[in-house]
Protein backbone atom coordinates (compact mmCIF):
# COMPACT_ATOMS: atom_id res chain seq x y z
CA UNK A 1 0.00 0.00 0.00
CA UNK A 2 1.26 3.49 -0.78
CA UNK A 3 1.32 5.43 2.48
CA UNK A 4 0.29 8.76 1.01
CA UNK A 5 -2.88 7.42 -0.61
CA UNK A 6 -4.98 7.66 2.58
CA UNK A 7 -4.33 11.39 2.58
CA UNK A 8 -5.53 12.03 -0.96
CA UNK A 9 -8.39 14.47 -1.18
CA UNK A 10 -11.84 13.74 -2.54
CA UNK A 11 -12.63 15.13 -5.95
CA UNK A 12 -16.07 14.72 -7.50
CA UNK A 13 -15.80 13.32 -10.98
CA UNK A 14 -17.94 12.07 -13.87
CA UNK A 15 -17.31 8.74 -15.61
CA UNK A 16 -13.79 9.69 -16.63
CA UNK A 17 -11.32 12.38 -15.63
CA UNK A 18 -7.86 12.76 -14.13
CA UNK A 19 -8.69 11.67 -10.58
CA UNK A 20 -8.47 8.39 -8.37
CA UNK A 21 -8.67 6.22 -4.85
CA UNK A 22 -7.43 5.91 -1.30
CA UNK A 23 -7.46 2.08 -1.33
CA UNK A 24 -4.55 -0.30 -1.68
CA UNK A 25 -3.54 -0.31 -5.33
CA UNK A 26 -2.68 -4.00 -5.48
CA UNK A 27 -4.62 -6.17 -7.96
CA UNK A 28 -6.76 -7.49 -5.10
CA UNK A 29 -8.01 -4.01 -4.11
CA UNK A 30 -11.60 -2.80 -4.50
CA UNK A 31 -11.92 -1.80 -8.15
CA UNK A 32 -14.64 0.77 -7.45
CA UNK A 33 -12.50 3.18 -5.46
CA UNK A 34 -10.12 4.77 -7.93
CA UNK A 35 -11.67 8.21 -7.70
CA UNK A 36 -9.38 9.71 -5.04
CA UNK A 37 -6.12 9.25 -6.91
CA UNK A 38 -5.02 11.77 -9.49
CA UNK A 39 -3.12 10.26 -12.42
CA UNK A 40 -1.74 11.26 -15.79
CA UNK A 41 -0.07 9.46 -18.69
CA UNK A 42 2.61 10.50 -21.19
CA UNK A 43 2.44 12.03 -23.72
CA UNK A 44 0.61 14.64 -21.69
CA UNK A 45 -3.06 15.05 -22.56
CA UNK A 46 -2.97 18.61 -23.97
CA UNK A 47 -4.55 20.38 -26.91
CA UNK A 48 -1.38 20.31 -29.02
CA UNK A 49 -1.96 22.75 -31.82
CA UNK A 50 -1.42 22.17 -35.52
CA UNK A 51 1.51 24.21 -36.81
CA UNK A 52 0.87 27.20 -39.06
CA UNK A 53 2.76 25.77 -42.04
CA UNK A 54 3.06 22.56 -44.02
CA UNK A 55 3.37 19.71 -43.46
CA UNK A 56 0.36 19.70 -41.15
CA UNK A 57 1.48 18.35 -37.78
CA UNK A 58 1.04 19.07 -34.12
CA UNK A 59 3.92 20.41 -32.10
CA UNK A 60 4.89 21.39 -28.57
CA UNK A 61 8.37 21.10 -27.10
CA UNK A 62 11.04 22.72 -24.92
CA UNK A 63 8.65 23.21 -21.96
CA UNK A 64 8.98 25.53 -18.99
CA UNK A 65 6.74 25.12 -15.92
CA UNK A 66 6.58 27.67 -13.10
CA UNK A 67 4.36 28.13 -10.04
CA UNK A 68 2.82 31.61 -9.99
CA UNK A 69 -0.15 32.99 -8.09
CA UNK A 70 -1.48 29.67 -6.86
CA UNK A 71 -1.20 27.70 -10.10
CA UNK A 72 1.25 26.17 -12.56
CA UNK A 73 1.94 27.84 -15.89
CA UNK A 74 3.26 25.80 -18.82
CA UNK A 75 4.95 27.40 -21.81
CA UNK A 76 6.17 25.45 -24.85
CA UNK A 77 7.48 26.11 -28.35
CA UNK A 78 5.13 26.98 -31.22
CA UNK A 79 1.95 26.68 -29.16
CA UNK A 80 0.06 29.91 -29.89
CA UNK A 81 -0.33 30.53 -26.16
CA UNK A 82 0.25 28.69 -22.90
CA UNK A 83 -1.50 26.50 -20.32
CA UNK A 84 -2.29 26.79 -16.63
CA UNK A 85 -3.34 24.25 -13.99
CA UNK A 86 -3.81 23.89 -10.25
CA UNK A 87 -3.23 20.12 -10.23
CA UNK A 88 -0.82 19.26 -13.09
CA UNK A 89 -3.58 16.92 -14.31
CA UNK A 90 -6.06 19.19 -16.08
CA UNK A 91 -4.72 22.12 -18.14
CA UNK A 92 -6.56 25.16 -19.52
CA UNK A 93 -5.22 27.04 -22.51
CA UNK A 94 -4.68 30.80 -22.82
CA UNK A 95 -4.45 32.01 -26.40
CA UNK A 96 -2.55 35.27 -26.90
CA UNK A 97 -0.80 37.24 -29.62
CA UNK A 98 0.89 39.66 -27.21
CA UNK A 99 4.03 37.57 -26.79
CA UNK A 100 5.97 35.62 -29.46
CA UNK A 101 4.33 32.24 -28.86
CA UNK A 102 5.43 31.13 -32.35
CA UNK A 103 9.09 31.23 -31.30
CA UNK A 104 11.02 28.33 -29.80
CA UNK A 105 11.97 27.46 -26.23
CA UNK A 106 10.25 30.15 -24.13
CA UNK A 107 11.41 30.78 -20.58
CA UNK A 108 9.55 32.52 -17.77
CA UNK A 109 10.43 33.65 -14.28
CA UNK A 110 8.27 34.93 -11.43
CA UNK A 111 9.71 38.00 -9.70
CA UNK A 112 7.49 39.29 -6.90
CA UNK A 113 4.00 39.74 -8.40
CA UNK A 114 5.04 39.69 -12.06
CA UNK A 115 5.78 36.95 -14.58
CA UNK A 116 8.52 37.67 -17.15
CA UNK A 117 8.71 35.94 -20.54
CA UNK A 118 11.55 35.54 -23.07
CA UNK A 119 11.67 33.35 -26.19
CA UNK A 120 14.40 32.41 -28.69
CA UNK A 121 15.56 34.82 -31.37
CA UNK A 122 18.52 35.33 -33.68
CA UNK A 123 17.63 38.98 -34.27
CA UNK A 124 16.11 40.68 -31.24
CA UNK A 125 15.45 39.32 -27.74
CA UNK A 126 12.57 41.11 -26.00
CA UNK A 127 11.46 40.49 -22.41
CA UNK A 128 7.73 40.74 -21.72
CA UNK A 129 5.88 40.96 -18.40
CA UNK A 130 2.43 40.30 -17.00
CA UNK A 131 0.92 40.53 -13.54
CA UNK A 132 -2.15 38.66 -14.81
CA UNK A 133 -1.14 35.97 -17.34
CA UNK A 134 -4.60 34.38 -17.10
CA UNK A 135 -5.87 37.38 -19.05
CA UNK A 136 -3.39 36.91 -21.90
CA UNK A 137 -2.32 40.54 -21.47
CA UNK A 138 1.43 41.28 -21.66
CA UNK A 139 3.59 44.39 -22.02
CA UNK A 140 7.25 44.94 -22.93
CA UNK A 141 9.64 44.95 -19.99
CA UNK A 142 12.85 45.28 -22.04
CA UNK A 143 12.67 45.94 -25.77
CA UNK A 144 16.02 44.46 -26.71
CA UNK A 145 18.79 42.69 -24.82
CA UNK A 146 22.42 43.45 -25.64
CA UNK A 147 22.57 40.36 -27.84
CA UNK A 148 19.91 37.95 -29.15
CA UNK A 149 19.73 34.60 -27.35
CA UNK A 150 18.43 31.17 -28.36
CA UNK A 151 17.01 28.61 -25.92
CA UNK A 152 17.06 31.06 -23.00
CA UNK A 153 16.48 30.15 -19.36
CA UNK A 154 16.01 32.53 -16.42
CA UNK A 155 17.14 31.69 -12.89
CA UNK A 156 16.45 33.77 -9.79
CA UNK A 157 18.77 32.94 -6.90
CA UNK A 158 17.83 33.01 -3.23
CA UNK A 159 19.62 36.36 -2.89
CA UNK A 160 17.32 37.73 -5.63
CA UNK A 161 20.11 37.99 -8.18
CA UNK A 162 18.88 37.10 -11.67
CA UNK A 163 20.79 35.01 -14.23
CA UNK A 164 20.25 34.15 -17.87
CA UNK A 165 21.50 31.00 -19.62
CA UNK A 166 21.29 30.19 -23.32
CA UNK A 167 22.79 28.26 -26.25
CA UNK A 168 21.69 25.95 -29.06
CA UNK A 169 24.39 24.75 -31.43
CA UNK A 170 26.44 21.83 -32.68
CA UNK A 171 29.50 24.09 -32.54
CA UNK A 172 29.24 26.69 -29.77
CA UNK A 173 28.77 26.17 -26.00
CA UNK A 174 26.14 27.14 -23.46
CA UNK A 175 26.52 30.61 -21.97
CA UNK A 176 25.52 32.37 -18.78
CA UNK A 177 25.40 35.93 -17.48
CA UNK A 178 23.93 37.91 -14.60
CA UNK A 179 21.16 40.41 -15.32
CA UNK A 180 20.36 43.55 -13.33
CA UNK A 181 16.59 43.55 -13.41
CA UNK A 182 16.49 46.71 -11.30
CA UNK A 183 18.21 48.43 -14.26
CA UNK A 184 16.10 47.19 -17.15
CA UNK A 185 17.72 43.74 -17.29
CA UNK A 186 21.14 45.07 -18.25
CA UNK A 187 23.95 42.53 -18.66
CA UNK A 188 26.44 42.53 -15.78
CA UNK A 189 29.82 41.77 -17.30
CA UNK A 190 30.37 39.57 -20.34
CA UNK A 191 28.80 36.21 -21.20
CA UNK A 192 30.67 33.22 -19.75
CA UNK A 193 31.14 29.90 -21.53
CA UNK A 194 29.77 27.17 -19.27
CA UNK A 195 29.40 23.90 -21.15
CA UNK A 196 30.94 22.47 -24.34
CA UNK A 197 29.99 19.23 -26.08
CA UNK A 198 32.03 16.18 -25.08
CA UNK A 199 30.64 13.20 -27.06
CA UNK A 200 33.97 11.31 -27.08
CA UNK A 201 33.56 10.81 -23.34
CA UNK A 202 29.80 11.15 -22.87
CA UNK A 203 27.92 8.55 -24.89
CA UNK A 204 24.58 10.27 -24.27
CA UNK A 205 25.80 13.21 -26.38
CA UNK A 206 26.37 11.05 -29.47
CA UNK A 207 23.59 11.67 -32.07
CA UNK A 208 21.15 9.02 -33.24
CA UNK A 209 18.06 7.35 -31.82
CA UNK A 210 20.37 5.03 -29.90
CA UNK A 211 23.52 7.21 -29.76
CA UNK A 212 25.26 5.49 -32.69
CA UNK A 213 26.02 8.33 -35.15
CA UNK A 214 29.58 8.89 -34.00
CA UNK A 215 30.41 10.88 -37.15
CA UNK A 216 27.98 13.69 -36.26
CA UNK A 217 28.32 16.57 -33.81
CA UNK A 218 25.60 16.82 -31.15
CA UNK A 219 23.34 19.79 -30.61
CA UNK A 220 23.93 21.07 -27.09
CA UNK A 221 21.00 23.25 -26.04
CA UNK A 222 18.09 23.74 -23.67
CA UNK A 223 19.77 25.16 -20.55
CA UNK A 224 17.90 25.05 -17.24
CA UNK A 225 18.98 25.81 -13.67
CA UNK A 226 17.99 24.55 -10.23
CA UNK A 227 19.57 25.18 -6.85
CA UNK A 228 19.57 22.50 -4.17
CA UNK A 229 21.30 22.74 -0.78
CA UNK A 230 23.71 25.41 -1.97
CA UNK A 231 24.67 23.66 -5.22
CA UNK A 232 23.77 24.84 -8.71
CA UNK A 233 22.52 22.27 -11.23
CA UNK A 234 22.99 23.42 -14.83
CA UNK A 235 20.90 21.15 -17.05
CA UNK A 236 21.24 20.85 -20.80
CA UNK A 237 19.90 18.71 -23.63
CA UNK A 238 21.40 16.73 -26.48
CA UNK A 239 22.12 15.17 -28.92
CA UNK A 240 19.19 16.42 -31.06
CA UNK A 241 15.46 16.86 -30.74
CA UNK A 242 14.61 14.39 -33.54
CA UNK A 243 16.26 11.46 -31.75
CA UNK A 244 14.73 9.06 -29.23
CA UNK A 245 17.91 9.53 -27.22
CA UNK A 246 17.05 13.22 -26.66
CA UNK A 247 17.92 13.60 -23.01
CA UNK A 248 18.98 16.04 -20.32
CA UNK A 249 22.38 15.96 -18.63
CA UNK A 250 23.49 18.05 -15.68
CA UNK A 251 26.59 19.87 -14.47
CA UNK A 252 27.10 21.00 -10.87
CA UNK A 253 28.83 24.03 -9.35
CA UNK A 254 29.13 26.08 -6.17
CA UNK A 255 28.43 29.23 -8.17
CA UNK A 256 25.66 30.12 -10.67
CA UNK A 257 28.27 31.03 -13.30
CA UNK A 258 30.61 28.14 -12.61
CA UNK A 259 33.04 26.61 -13.03
CA UNK A 260 30.90 23.50 -13.62
CA UNK A 261 31.71 19.81 -13.49
CA UNK A 262 29.59 17.06 -15.00
CA UNK A 263 27.58 15.08 -12.47
CA UNK A 264 28.79 11.47 -12.56
CA UNK A 265 25.22 10.21 -12.88
CA UNK A 266 24.30 11.36 -16.39
CA UNK A 267 22.11 11.87 -18.30
CA UNK A 268 19.71 12.44 -15.43
CA UNK A 269 16.63 12.28 -17.71
CA UNK A 270 16.82 9.64 -20.46
CA UNK A 271 14.20 7.48 -22.19
CA UNK A 272 15.26 6.11 -25.60
CA UNK A 273 12.52 3.53 -25.98
CA UNK A 274 8.93 2.65 -25.16
CA UNK A 275 5.83 4.20 -26.65
CA UNK A 276 6.77 7.77 -25.68
CA UNK A 277 10.54 8.14 -26.14
CA UNK A 278 12.63 11.18 -25.33
CA UNK A 279 13.00 13.25 -22.16
CA UNK A 280 15.22 16.13 -23.28
CA UNK A 281 15.07 19.92 -23.32
CA UNK A 282 12.86 20.46 -20.34
CA UNK A 283 12.57 22.15 -16.99
CA UNK A 284 12.82 20.72 -13.50
CA UNK A 285 10.42 22.24 -10.99
CA UNK A 286 8.88 21.72 -7.57
CA UNK A 287 5.19 21.05 -7.15
CA UNK A 288 3.24 22.66 -4.33
CA UNK A 289 4.04 19.72 -2.03
CA UNK A 290 7.80 20.01 -2.51
CA UNK A 291 8.18 17.15 -5.00
CA UNK A 292 10.43 17.60 -8.03
CA UNK A 293 9.25 16.91 -11.58
CA UNK A 294 11.02 17.04 -14.90
CA UNK A 295 8.95 17.98 -17.93
CA UNK A 296 10.69 17.27 -21.22
CA UNK A 297 10.28 16.75 -24.95
CA UNK A 298 8.99 13.51 -26.47
CA UNK A 299 10.03 12.92 -30.06
CA UNK A 300 7.90 11.73 -32.98
CA UNK A 301 9.64 13.53 -35.87
CA UNK A 302 7.88 11.71 -38.71
CA UNK A 303 5.74 14.29 -40.48
CA UNK A 304 8.37 16.92 -39.61
CA UNK A 305 11.59 16.96 -37.59
CA UNK A 306 9.86 19.18 -35.01
CA UNK A 307 6.80 16.97 -34.54
CA UNK A 308 7.05 16.63 -30.77
CA UNK A 309 5.06 16.25 -27.56
CA UNK A 310 5.55 16.77 -23.81
CA UNK A 311 6.28 14.25 -21.05
CA UNK A 312 6.32 14.58 -17.26
CA UNK A 313 8.60 12.44 -15.07
CA UNK A 314 9.21 12.28 -11.29
CA UNK A 315 12.61 13.67 -10.27
CA UNK A 316 14.60 13.40 -7.06
CA UNK A 317 17.75 14.55 -5.27
CA UNK A 318 19.38 11.77 -3.23
CA UNK A 319 21.24 12.27 0.06
CA UNK A 320 24.47 12.94 -1.83
CA UNK A 321 22.88 15.70 -3.90
CA UNK A 322 22.62 13.61 -7.08
CA UNK A 323 19.80 14.72 -9.35
CA UNK A 324 18.01 11.88 -11.11
CA UNK A 325 14.76 11.30 -12.94
CA UNK A 326 12.86 8.01 -12.98
CA UNK A 327 11.60 7.24 -16.48
CA UNK A 328 10.79 3.61 -15.66
CA UNK A 329 7.28 2.92 -17.01
CA UNK A 330 7.53 6.49 -18.26
CA UNK A 331 4.50 6.20 -20.53
CA UNK A 332 2.26 4.26 -18.12
CA UNK A 333 -0.23 5.96 -15.76
CA UNK A 334 1.46 7.81 -12.91
CA UNK A 335 0.04 9.24 -9.69
CA UNK A 336 0.21 12.96 -8.96
CA UNK A 337 0.71 12.79 -5.16
CA UNK A 338 -0.97 15.16 -2.75
CA UNK A 339 1.90 15.20 -0.26
CA UNK A 340 5.69 14.95 -0.18
CA UNK A 341 6.97 11.62 -1.49
CA UNK A 342 10.37 9.97 -1.47
CA UNK A 343 10.60 7.41 -4.28
CA UNK A 344 9.18 6.08 -7.53
CA UNK A 345 6.91 3.52 -5.88
CA UNK A 346 4.89 6.40 -4.45
CA UNK A 347 3.85 7.52 -7.95
CA UNK A 348 3.33 4.18 -9.72
CA UNK A 349 -0.20 2.78 -9.27
CA UNK A 350 0.76 -0.60 -10.71
CA UNK A 351 -1.63 -0.45 -13.66
CA UNK A 352 0.00 -2.50 -16.36
CA UNK A 353 -0.37 -2.39 -20.13
CA UNK A 354 -3.05 -4.85 -21.30
CA UNK A 355 -3.10 -3.98 -24.99
CA UNK A 356 0.41 -4.78 -26.22
CA UNK A 357 0.34 -7.03 -29.29
CA UNK A 358 -3.32 -7.94 -28.89
CA UNK A 359 -5.57 -8.87 -31.81
CA UNK A 360 -7.43 -5.90 -33.31
CA UNK A 361 -10.29 -6.00 -35.82
CA UNK A 362 -10.93 -2.86 -37.87
CA UNK A 363 -13.52 -1.48 -40.27
CA UNK A 364 -10.93 -0.85 -43.02
CA UNK A 365 -7.21 -0.25 -43.46
CA UNK A 366 -4.80 1.64 -45.64
CA UNK A 367 -2.72 -1.24 -47.04
CA UNK A 368 0.67 0.09 -45.95
CA UNK A 369 -0.47 0.97 -42.40
CA UNK A 370 -1.03 -2.30 -40.60
CA UNK A 371 -3.50 -2.92 -37.81
CA UNK A 372 -0.70 -4.13 -35.53
CA UNK A 373 0.82 -0.65 -35.60
CA UNK A 374 -1.75 0.66 -33.14
CA UNK A 375 -0.56 -1.55 -30.28
CA UNK A 376 3.12 -2.17 -31.03
CA UNK A 377 4.22 0.45 -28.46
CA UNK A 378 5.85 2.64 -31.11
CA UNK A 379 4.51 6.18 -31.44
CA UNK A 380 6.07 6.55 -34.90
CA UNK A 381 3.93 3.81 -36.46
CA UNK A 382 0.17 3.85 -36.82
CA UNK A 383 -2.91 2.24 -38.33
CA UNK A 384 -5.19 4.25 -40.60
CA UNK A 385 -8.66 3.52 -41.87
CA UNK A 386 -9.35 4.19 -45.53
CA UNK A 387 -11.56 7.16 -44.65
CA UNK A 388 -12.34 9.60 -41.90
CA UNK A 389 -16.02 8.76 -42.10
CA UNK A 390 -18.27 8.30 -39.13
CA UNK A 391 -18.42 4.61 -38.23
CA UNK A 392 -14.82 3.60 -38.91
CA UNK A 393 -13.74 1.54 -35.91
CA UNK A 394 -11.09 -0.57 -34.20
CA UNK A 395 -12.01 -3.40 -31.81
CA UNK A 396 -9.37 -4.92 -29.52
CA UNK A 397 -9.55 -8.38 -28.02
CA UNK A 398 -7.56 -8.47 -24.75
CA UNK A 399 -7.59 -12.27 -24.90
CA UNK A 400 -9.36 -12.67 -21.57
CA UNK A 401 -11.45 -10.62 -19.21
CA UNK A 402 -9.28 -8.10 -17.39
CA UNK A 403 -9.72 -5.25 -14.93
CA UNK A 404 -9.40 -1.93 -16.77
CA UNK A 405 -8.47 1.23 -14.89
CA UNK A 406 -7.43 3.63 -17.67
CA UNK A 407 -7.35 4.04 -21.44
CA UNK A 408 -5.16 6.22 -23.64
CA UNK A 409 -6.20 6.95 -27.23
CA UNK A 410 -3.40 8.41 -29.37
CA UNK A 411 -4.45 9.67 -32.79
CA UNK A 412 -2.06 9.79 -35.74
CA UNK A 413 -3.96 12.01 -38.23
CA UNK A 414 -3.12 10.34 -41.52
CA UNK A 415 -3.27 12.01 -44.94
CA UNK A 416 -3.94 15.43 -43.49
CA UNK A 417 -2.82 18.78 -44.85
CA UNK A 418 -3.69 22.34 -44.06
CA UNK A 419 -5.91 22.34 -47.14
CA UNK A 420 -8.17 19.61 -45.70
CA UNK A 421 -7.77 20.61 -42.04
CA UNK A 422 -11.11 21.73 -40.66
CA UNK A 423 -11.40 25.29 -39.26
CA UNK A 424 -12.28 23.79 -35.88
CA UNK A 425 -10.29 20.52 -35.84
CA UNK A 426 -11.70 17.93 -33.44
CA UNK A 427 -11.52 14.25 -32.67
CA UNK A 428 -14.92 12.93 -31.63
CA UNK A 429 -15.40 9.27 -30.86
CA UNK A 430 -17.09 6.62 -28.76
CA UNK A 431 -15.37 3.93 -26.66
CA UNK A 432 -17.33 0.84 -25.59
CA UNK A 433 -16.49 -2.34 -23.71
CA UNK A 434 -17.83 -5.88 -23.69
CA UNK A 435 -17.15 -9.35 -22.32
CA UNK A 436 -18.46 -11.18 -25.41
CA UNK A 437 -18.13 -8.73 -28.38
CA UNK A 438 -21.91 -8.75 -28.74
CA UNK A 439 -23.32 -6.79 -25.82
CA UNK A 440 -21.64 -3.37 -25.53
CA UNK A 441 -21.61 -0.72 -22.81
CA UNK A 442 -20.53 2.86 -23.39
CA UNK A 443 -17.32 3.68 -21.52
CA UNK A 444 -16.30 7.03 -23.02
CA UNK A 445 -18.58 9.33 -24.98
CA UNK A 446 -16.80 12.14 -26.80
CA UNK A 447 -19.58 12.83 -29.29
CA UNK A 448 -19.89 16.43 -28.16
CA UNK A 449 -16.28 17.08 -27.20
CA UNK A 450 -14.99 20.57 -27.97
CA UNK A 451 -11.36 20.08 -26.89
CA UNK A 452 -8.86 19.51 -29.69
CA UNK A 453 -6.77 16.72 -28.17
CA UNK A 454 -4.76 13.96 -29.81
CA UNK A 455 -3.37 12.02 -26.80
CA UNK A 456 -6.57 11.41 -24.86
CA UNK A 457 -6.06 9.87 -21.41
CA UNK A 458 -9.06 8.59 -19.49
CA UNK A 459 -8.84 7.35 -15.93
CA UNK A 460 -12.02 5.48 -15.14
CA UNK A 461 -14.10 6.57 -12.16
CA UNK A 462 -14.85 2.90 -11.58
CA UNK A 463 -12.67 0.16 -13.01
CA UNK A 464 -14.51 -2.19 -15.36
CA UNK A 465 -14.05 -5.82 -16.27
CA UNK A 466 -13.96 -6.49 -19.99
CA UNK A 467 -12.34 -8.54 -22.71
CA UNK A 468 -13.17 -6.35 -25.69
CA UNK A 469 -12.68 -2.60 -26.12
CA UNK A 470 -13.92 -0.77 -29.20
CA UNK A 471 -13.40 2.77 -30.46
CA UNK A 472 -15.72 4.17 -33.14
CA UNK A 473 -14.99 7.33 -35.10
CA UNK A 474 -17.50 10.17 -35.13
CA UNK A 475 -15.33 13.01 -36.47
CA UNK A 476 -11.69 13.70 -37.35
CA UNK A 477 -9.86 17.00 -38.01
CA UNK A 478 -9.33 15.87 -41.61
CA UNK A 479 -7.86 12.92 -43.50
CA UNK A 480 -8.35 9.38 -42.19
CA UNK A 481 -9.30 7.99 -38.82
CA UNK A 482 -5.85 6.86 -37.58
CA UNK A 483 -4.42 5.61 -34.28
CA UNK A 484 -0.78 5.30 -33.24
CA UNK A 485 -1.54 3.91 -29.78
CA UNK A 486 -4.74 2.20 -28.57
CA UNK A 487 -3.52 1.61 -25.02
CA UNK A 488 -5.44 -0.10 -22.22
CA UNK A 489 -4.16 -0.20 -18.62
CA UNK A 490 -5.20 -2.28 -15.64
CA UNK A 491 -4.61 -5.71 -14.16
CA UNK A 492 -4.54 -9.03 -16.00
CA UNK A 493 -4.72 -12.53 -14.62
CA UNK A 494 -1.98 -15.00 -13.82
CA UNK A 495 1.23 -14.37 -11.94
CA UNK A 496 3.87 -11.69 -12.13
CA UNK A 497 6.99 -12.91 -13.95
CA UNK A 498 10.06 -14.08 -12.10
CA UNK A 499 13.23 -12.03 -12.13
CA UNK A 500 15.27 -12.67 -15.31
CA UNK A 501 18.27 -14.96 -14.83
CA UNK A 502 21.78 -15.08 -16.26
CA UNK A 503 22.18 -11.35 -16.70
CA UNK A 504 25.51 -10.45 -18.32
CA UNK A 505 27.06 -7.09 -19.17
CA UNK A 506 29.86 -6.91 -21.73
CA UNK A 507 31.58 -3.54 -22.04
CA UNK A 508 32.91 -2.64 -25.48
CA UNK A 509 36.63 -2.11 -24.78
CA UNK A 510 37.19 -0.33 -28.11
CA UNK A 511 34.37 2.10 -27.27
CA UNK A 512 33.65 2.14 -23.56
CA UNK A 513 30.56 4.28 -24.07
CA UNK A 514 28.84 1.03 -25.11
CA UNK A 515 27.71 -2.06 -23.23
CA UNK A 516 25.77 -5.12 -24.37
CA UNK A 517 23.37 -6.72 -21.92
CA UNK A 518 21.71 -10.10 -22.25
CA UNK A 519 19.57 -12.28 -19.98
CA UNK A 520 17.43 -15.39 -20.08
CA UNK A 521 13.80 -14.90 -21.11
CA UNK A 522 11.54 -14.73 -18.08
CA UNK A 523 8.45 -16.91 -18.29
CA UNK A 524 5.26 -14.93 -18.98
CA UNK A 525 7.17 -11.63 -19.39
CA UNK A 526 5.97 -9.02 -21.90
CA UNK A 527 8.94 -6.74 -21.44
CA UNK A 528 11.86 -5.68 -19.30
CA UNK A 529 13.16 -2.61 -17.51
CA UNK A 530 16.92 -2.27 -17.24
CA UNK A 531 18.01 -0.23 -14.23
CA UNK A 532 21.60 0.94 -14.24
CA UNK A 533 23.99 3.47 -12.78
CA UNK A 534 27.47 4.15 -11.45
CA UNK A 535 26.79 2.65 -8.01
CA UNK A 536 25.09 -0.70 -7.26
CA UNK A 537 22.83 1.13 -4.81
CA UNK A 538 22.05 3.98 -7.19
CA UNK A 539 20.63 2.43 -10.36
CA UNK A 540 18.97 5.66 -11.37
CA UNK A 541 18.85 5.23 -15.14
CA UNK A 542 16.21 3.24 -17.00
CA UNK A 543 15.88 1.52 -20.36
CA UNK A 544 12.72 -0.32 -21.41
CA UNK A 545 12.37 -3.07 -24.02
CA UNK A 546 9.53 -5.36 -25.07
CA UNK A 547 10.15 -9.08 -25.66
CA UNK A 548 13.86 -8.62 -26.46
CA UNK A 549 16.29 -10.35 -24.12
CA UNK A 550 19.33 -8.34 -25.12
CA UNK A 551 20.10 -4.70 -25.76
CA UNK A 552 23.11 -2.51 -26.48
CA UNK A 553 23.23 0.73 -24.53
CA UNK A 554 25.49 3.35 -26.09
CA UNK A 555 25.04 6.22 -23.64
CA UNK A 556 27.65 5.55 -20.95
CA UNK A 557 30.40 7.72 -19.53
CA UNK A 558 33.55 6.20 -21.00
CA UNK A 559 35.58 6.48 -17.77
CA UNK A 560 33.15 5.12 -15.20
CA UNK A 561 32.17 1.66 -14.03
CA UNK A 562 28.48 0.79 -14.36
CA UNK A 563 26.11 -1.62 -12.63
CA UNK A 564 22.96 -3.20 -14.08
CA UNK A 565 19.84 -5.07 -13.03
CA UNK A 566 16.79 -6.21 -15.00
CA UNK A 567 13.15 -6.57 -13.95
CA UNK A 568 10.52 -8.35 -16.02
CA UNK A 569 6.93 -7.16 -16.31
CA UNK A 570 3.64 -8.38 -17.71
CA UNK A 571 -0.05 -7.58 -17.40
CA UNK A 572 -0.11 -8.61 -13.74
CA UNK A 573 2.87 -6.64 -12.46
CA UNK A 574 6.64 -6.59 -12.29
CA UNK A 575 9.30 -8.89 -10.89
CA UNK A 576 12.05 -8.15 -8.42
CA UNK A 577 15.42 -6.95 -9.72
CA UNK A 578 17.82 -7.96 -6.97
CA UNK A 579 20.66 -9.30 -9.12
CA UNK A 580 23.20 -6.60 -9.96
CA UNK A 581 26.12 -7.12 -12.35
CA UNK A 582 28.95 -4.76 -13.20
CA UNK A 583 30.62 -3.65 -16.42
CA UNK A 584 33.95 -2.12 -15.51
Amino acid sequence: MRSFAVLCFWIWMPLVCGCHSDKDLSPESDISNDQKLVTYCNPLDLNYRFGLDEPARREAADPTVVWFKDRYFLFASKSGGYWHSKTLAEWDFVKTDQIPTEEYAPTVIAIEDTLYFLASSTEKSTIYKSADPLSGEWTVARDELEIPVWDPAFFLDEDQRLYLYWGCSNETPLYGIELDYSKNFDFIGDPIELKHANPKQFGWEVPGDYNTRVDQSPWIEGAWMNKHKGKYYLQYSGPGTEFKSYSDGVYVSDSPLGPYEAQKHNPFAYRPDGYAAGAGHGSTFKDRFGNYWHIGTITISQKHIFERRLGLFPAFFDDNGTLYCNTSFGDYPMILPQEKISNFEDVFPGWMLLSYGKKVTVSSSVDSLEVSNMNDEEIRTYWAAKTGDKGEYAMMDLGETAEIHAIQINFAEHDISREVLKPNPLHRFLVEYSTDAENWTTLIDRSKDKSDKTHNYFQLADAVKARFVKITNLEVPGGSFAISGFRVFGTGSGNVPVEPRDLTAERNMQDRRRVRLSWRKAKQANGYNIHYGIDPNQLYQNYQVYRDTSVTINSLHSDLEYFFSVEAFNEKGKSSSNTVVSAK
